[in-house]
């Protein structure tokens, strides 16, 4: 078989591991392909690389497809989300003046209750914070409006900047923000440099949130299928065998190497144990299924969240955004998902959408085979988002 090689653009993440791993682990040598990983400064440079052409896949934010949808960003090149790469894995920090104030004020840094976080940050506010996120479309800012408006934070309690992950804990000790909402390595980085603590996990806001996808430019999944799904059963083979626990240590020293994320294996090993140290202190969280890479049918990518993203950016830029609901959804690609991934044994669910939300405890549902448990997926005020509601 001739080996094809395929450009493909990333954020150095630990969440680009299951691109990296097909790589390196040999899943895409074994569908016959060789994935040329491009490391892309920002995020914008991401989208734009991808939509003009410069490569043919790309690591991209959950809510990106979406947001150009929507017709928001100045780019209209059609883009599909056809597999969720990482479920969770951000983590929300403040910085050491920050820190000071809620130590003083009793907060023990819990690292689970999102009530109580707020209410903390809230006490004594001057004015709206400034948190750091990667990006304006993101799951960062999604999580972090939706956390402030049901929270004594308040829809104005925050103010959004827009940092490069590497740049967040910089950032935080100039003092350009107040706080930020990253996705690892770059918050325990930010605590090993001493510049703030961790505060919240992002899935204790939402417990199963998608937050990175594999995206191709539509007219090329449609034109080059055998290519499409050659990328999409090697990644999908890379994500299933980093989920093990045993893959841990393999992962992390290939992840830390210098052309990937250039950081100590240790601060690699915190996000895909779910052991994270919080502060400089030496404060340790255990958080399960901190990050997740393929159980609970984490690759595939719902209409209904694909939804409640959209919902999420109406309401920041104006409903008039969201013309036709379904169409916006209809970019992740339930259907090619099926497509390239259920010959290979990937157990999918009957639907292509359900009640965000709903999922409280682990939950056998119907799939194509017989044995998918979906993880629980609760908003933590409680709410249920209905995606056929109008």
């Amino acid at each position: 078989m001739r080996v094809v090689t395929i450009s493909v653009a990333y954020i150095p993440l630990i969440d680009a591991a299951p691109l990296i791993m097909a790589q390196e682990m040999g899943f895409a040598a074994d569908e016959g392909i060789a994935l040329n990983l491009i490391a892309a400064p920002s995020w914008s440079s991401v989208r734009d690389m991808l939509a003009f052409g410069r490569v043919d896949a790309a690591h991209m934010l959950s809510p990106v497809p979406v947001a150009m949808a929507m017709g928001l960003g100045g780019v209209t090149t059609a883009i599909s989300a056809v597999s969720v790469l990482s479920v969770n894995g951000n983590v929300i920090g403040v910085s050491r003046a920050v820190e000071d104030r809620l130590r003083a004020d009793g907060f023990d840094f819990d690292f689970k209750d999102p009530r109580r976080a707020a209410a903390a940050l809230s006490k004594g506010r001057e004015g709206p914070l400034r948190f750091g996120v990667p990006f304006p479309f993101s799951m960062h800012v999604a999580l972090l409006r939706y956390w402030a408006g049901a929270t004594d934070l308040g829809a104005d309690g925050l103010e959004v900047r827009t940092i490069p992950p590497p740049l967040m804990a910089s950032a935080l000790a100039a003092g350009d923000i107040d706080a930020f909402c990253v996705g690892e390595p770059w918050g325990s980085v930010a605590v090993d440099q001493g510049a703030g603590a961790l505060l919240l996990p992002g899935k204790a806001i939402w417990e199963f949130a998608p937050e990175k996808v594999l995206a191709v430019r539509t007219d090329w999944a449609e034109t080059e299928p055998d290519l499409l799904g050659r990328l999409m059963r090697a990644v999908w083979r890379a994500g299933r065998w980093l989920s093990g626990p045993e893959s841990r240590a393999t992962a992390g020293e290939i992840l830390s190497r210098r052309q990937y994320l250039d950081v100590p294996a240790e601060l690699i090993d915190r996000a895909l144990s779910g052991h994270m140290i919080v502060s400089s202190r030496g404060d340790q969280r255990r958080v399960d299924n901190f990050m997740e890479f393929h159980a609970g049918a984490a690759t595939f990518p719902w209409r209904s969240q694909a939804k409640w993203i959209a919902r999420q950016i109406g309401a920041e830029h104006g409903t008039g955004t969201i013309s036709d609901l379904d169409a916006v959804a209809s970019v992740y690609r339930t259907d090619l998902h099926r497509r390239h991934l259920g010959p290979v044994g990937a157990d999918l669910p009957g639907a292509s959408a359900k009640l965000e939300g709903a999922i409280r405890h682990e939950t056998p549902v119907a799939s194509a085979g017989g044995r998918l448990i979906l993880r629980p997926d609760a908003f933590f005020d409680g709410r249920i988002f209905d995606p056929d509601s109008p």
